[in-house]
């Protein structure tokens, strides 16, 4: 009966969306994404009256038993299937729903139409079309889901502290994965003529070393298009990495190919087919549970579409993105990267403290889910801090060694807290520009890109990293077509993330703690007084200081070079309460390894 009951309740919801000229796609389970398109006025993209500008279209979704609700911002999505018709017309207005309650949840529509109306306050406006106070009812169940598949997991929330946290399971997620190529998105098989309008042509790509990773039964668009960038997350998925970043509009910047937009110079009118495509790898991400790493800007055209202004184009560009992406359970918005006052382009204006401070205000206030908000450090952090809307750091730093990764992340975490808010840091361009991760043929080991920078940030507080790739080797930041030439960095990677994740380690529960390691190289975090992790660069001598520290503890090696399973010496417990030697590794002692120490019953 109960089975049944459910049963006449979707399909009576589903009638109430038939009724009022609506149709609904996707599973209706919490996390999972649901579609609702509503028949509005046939539009083009380059009417005259501008799709884009002139109407707003918005959905309040309400859940009933606890009354939380969600205002989401809808889109016109041309004929409803433009990724794969090319259409530039058409009457579907749509919006994208991720719903974080099982129950009754009920939406009403609200549509307007004005001059810049997309951008303005809807109490100066009229309402307009059959879509205005369309409303109905949708009937949420558990998600299904299971493993890395985001919808399992539910949306990553910043939740004050240095990691973020997943709204549905309550676990903590540590991020690893590549920050590059920043021009990922400047793909042949995307609709536009961003490939042959003059504009740095030569940089676009194909992914072909990568069309083996595409598996039967992903996603395609226009019969067969899209399989080699599909492939190509798919090997990030399969080498352990979970994110991977990309900029959204590069107009005037190093690429030049990614945009948003019909055109190049057409800053108001977006290419409904091509959104649709970057949606559908969007999608597929989502379920093999690799974070979106939206760049949303860069240092060369920072200020180009409002002239240094939070005007009209930039607040249209980002309603945009939020409006067709923000539905995604993992990402953050990053409003620019490598921001300061260096600006080579004589078309765009360096942005103050002050207007990076009004554009993540008025972000917030679009994005119905709060996503993390972060900006990419280029001359300064310190203005952004406090009680307001940014909530975190993307870190870039400038030794090819890596060796200032450490030392930074912990700066940023101690002078953020400081000044009343902690910030959640992610270092997403360690190194240098010219070199940072070589490719394997030139530095198959990757000591320093490990040691510095990947357990440096991690032992730091640093909630993960992403891996830029420096522009004097092959396959650089601009030119990659092939993440194997990074594969066995990758292994690396894997390997840091399983110590933490297979051993249940609570990393946002410690602190750093580096004074406590004498006589070698490395770092140390403890939870406590229950749980330290120590991260040698050199065993052979080090000394750890536990005199804060009484009781036993437990001794187990990892090694972070190859997958193993923890290890043990003749030296199984240390006695705190005073300064202790530790014995050297089992194995290649004068090479790096963690010791993971545990207090007997604590």
């Amino acid at each position: 009966m109960k089975s049944l009951s459910i049963f006449l309740t979707v399909l009576f919801s589903a009638l109430v969306l038939v009724s009022n000229a609506q149709t609904l796609s996707g599973e209706l389970k919490t996390w999972h994404r649901i579609t609702l398109d509503f028949e509005g006025p046939e539009v083009d993209e380059m009417d005259e009256t501008n799709p884009f500008l002139n109407y707003k279209f918005d959905v309040l979704f309400t859940h009933q038993a606890s009354g939380k609700n969600y205002l989401v911002p809808g889109f016109f999505a041309a004929d409803g299937d433009a990724a794969n018709s090319g259409a530039t017309g058409g009457k579907v207005w749509r919006v994208n729903f991720a719903p974080d309650k099982e129950g009754e949840w009920t939406y009403k529509a609200s549509f307007f139409k004005g001059k810049w109306a997309a951008v303005r306050d809807t109490t100066k406006l009229e309402s307009f079309s059959a879509i205005h106070n369309a409303q109905g009812q949708l009937i949420v169940q558990p998600t299904d889901k299971t493993g890395r598949d985001f919808r399992a997991k539910g949306r990553l929330d910043y939740v004050g502290k240095r990691y973020l946290q997943f709204q549905g399971n309550g676990e903590y997620f540590l991020k690893f994965g590549s920050d590059a190529p920043e021009n990922l998105l400047a793909y042949a098989d995307f609709d536009g003529d961003f490939a042959s309008d003059g504009h740095k042509d030569e940089l676009v790509k194909t992914y072909p070393e990568h069309l083996k990773d595409w598996k039967e039964g992903d996603p395609v668009w226009k019969g067969a298009k899209g399989k080699a960038l599909i492939g190509a997350v798919n090997y990030l998925h399969s080498k352990g990495a979970n994110a991977f970043s990309f900029l959204t509009m590069n107009v005037a910047g190093d690429d030049q190919n990614v945009f948003p937009y019909i055109d190049y110079d057409t800053w108001d009118r977006f290419d409904c087919s091509k959104l649709d495509q970057w949606e559908i790898l969007f999608d597929h991400a989502d379920k093999l549970g690799m974070f979106l790493h939206f760049k949303t800007l860069e240092v060369e055209n920072q200020g180009l579409l409002d002239n240094g202004g939070i005007g009209m184009f930039t607040k249209l560009y980002y309603r945009e993105l939020i409006a067709r992406f923000g539905h995604h359970l993992a990402l953050n918005w990053n409003l620019c990267e490598e921001q300061g006052d260096w600006v080579p382009n004589p078309r765009t204006f360096p942005l103050e403290p002050r207007d990076w401070l009004m554009l993540a205000d008025y972000v917030q206030s679009v994005d119905p889910y709060d996503h993390h908000i972060v900006i990419h450090n280029g001359a300064w952090f310190d203005p952004l801090y406090g009680q307001n809307a940014f909530t975190g750091a993307s870190l870039q730093t400038n030794r090819e060694d890596f060796g200032n990764v450490h030392r930074n992340v912990l700066r940023i975490l101690e002078d953020s807290k400081e000044a009343g808010k902690q910030w959640a840091v992610a270092c997403d361009e360690p190194g240098d520009a010219q070199h940072s991760l070589l490719p394997d043929a030139e530095d198959p080991a990757h000591d320093h890109a490990r040691q510095n920078g990947l357990w440096g940030a991690m032992m730091a507080g640093a909630w993960g990293t992403e891996w830029y790739f420096g522009y004097k080797h092959a396959h650089s930041d601009l030119t990659c077509e092939d993440f194997r030439s990074r594969d066995l960095f990758w292994d690396q990677g894997k390997i840091c993330l399983d110590f933490f994740t297979e051993n249940s380690i609570a990393l946002w529960k410690m602190d750093n703690k580096d004074a406590l390691l004498h006589d070698s190289p490395g770092y140390v975090l403890a939870g406590g007084q229950k749980e330290l992790i120590l991260y040698l660069k050199n065993s052979q001598t080090a000394k750890i200081d536990l005199t804060d520290y009484p009781g036993a503890y437990t001794v187990h090696w990892y090694n972070p070079r190859k997958k193993e399973n923890l290890h043990t010496t003749s030296q199984k417990t240390l006695q705190g309460g005073t300064m202790t030697q530790l014995e050297a590794a089992p194995k290649e002692a004068d090479q790096d390894w963690l010791v993971w120490l545990q207090k007997v019953n604590p």
